[in-house]
Order: C-alpha cells, then structure tokens, then sequence
C-alpha cells in the first residue's frame, strides 16, 4: 500500500497553484484545474489552504520565497541584485505575471504579510547601509529600492511591442543595460 506524502500533495498544488494564477489571476483561476495539474483534486485544495483566495496568497508567498532563495539581496550590491532579477523574471515569467495579478486583484490595502516582509527586510537593510555610508543617502530606503525594482521587472512589464520595437533581444545585453541605470542612479548627485 502506497505511503501518502501531504508535504509532496500540497508542493504540487502550489507549483500548480503558481502556474495557473499566473495564467489567468485569481478571477479566472479554476482550482479543478490546479487539482488536475498537481495530480490531486479539489477536496485537498480546501483541506491544506481552505480557499481558493488563500491558496492564491499561498501562490504569491511561494512566488516571494522562490526570489528571495533564487536571487539573495546584497544592499551593497544594488546593480548586480538588479541584474540578477532581470535574469529571474525573464526565466520565471510567471513571478511577475503572479504579482501583477496579486496588485489588480487583491490591491486597495490587501498585502501579502511575507510580500510585506520581503520588502521591510530590503528596505532595513538598505537604511543600513545608507547610515554605514556604504550607500548613498539621497533617496529615502524604501523609495531606492522601489527603484531598483522597477528597472530590473521593467523588461518583463512592458508590452511585446515595445521589447521588439527596442531591439535588445539578448537577456544579458537587457540585465547589463538595467545594472548601469542602477548605478547611474546610486551616482546621482543628491538633490539640493
């Protein structure tokens, strides 16, 4: 008689959980089909995460705690972790599409509590290194660090159109190009 692994059912449904919200968001998410995917059904669903709004917070959790194993955060080195998330999300595309669908559909005052995490960590870390002098002070942390993400997700936010229209189709070309802006603007002269 087979042994059952819950830890191995409910990995299954969030690796299928990640993929299908990242798909179609939560609206259009269907959990027959992330039961089907993780080879399991809709009953589990419910048992491990109770609904389908708290499996899709379960997803966007997974999602965070995969960048932050995949891709760890040196505030000493802004332009080389910026360059290393392009590379991320350009190989895990469904990490952005998840957390584009986290902010359209559960925005308006509805954080993630590890998304939440993730970035006080980054941005403690970063007033840190701004009061060690290792950074530059002119930004505010939190603001530098929405900053950095914002040039280093830009690649896999903006349209089709547009990345064929700019003709910079080498990913290495794309995460050298974002680790320059990044140092450009750690070179800014403070404001007066």
């Amino acid at each position: 008689m087979p042994v059952y692994d819950a830890q191995a059912t409910r990995r299954r449904l969030l690796e299928a959980a990640v993929i299908e919200f990242a798909r179609y968001g939560l609206a259009g998410a269907r959990v027959e089909r992330i039961g089907e995917a993780a080879e399991s059904n809709k009953a589990q669903i419910y048992h491990y995460f109770g609904s389908k709004t708290r499996l899709f917070d379960a997803a966007c959790e997974q999602a965070i705690l995969r960048m932050e194993a995949e891709v760890p955060f040196d505030p000493g080195d802004l332009p080389g972790y910026a360059g290393r998330l392009v590379r991320l999300h350009e190989r895990q595309p469904e990490i952005m599409r998840l957390c584009t669908w986290q902010r359209l559909e559960r925005g308006g005052g509805q954080t993630n509590p590890a998304g939440v995490a993730f970035a006080r960590a980054r941005i403690d870390a970063i007033a840190r290194a701004q009061k060690n002098g290792d950074l530059p002070a002119h930004f505010h942390p939190g603001f530098l660090l929405g900053l950095v993400l914002h040039l280093a997700t830009g690649w896999v936010s903006v349209s089709p159109e547009f990345q064929a229209a700019i003709d910079v189709p080498d990913s290495e070309e794309r995460a050298r190009h974002v680790q320059d802006a990044v140092r450009i603007l750690l070179a800014a002269p403070s404001p007066a």
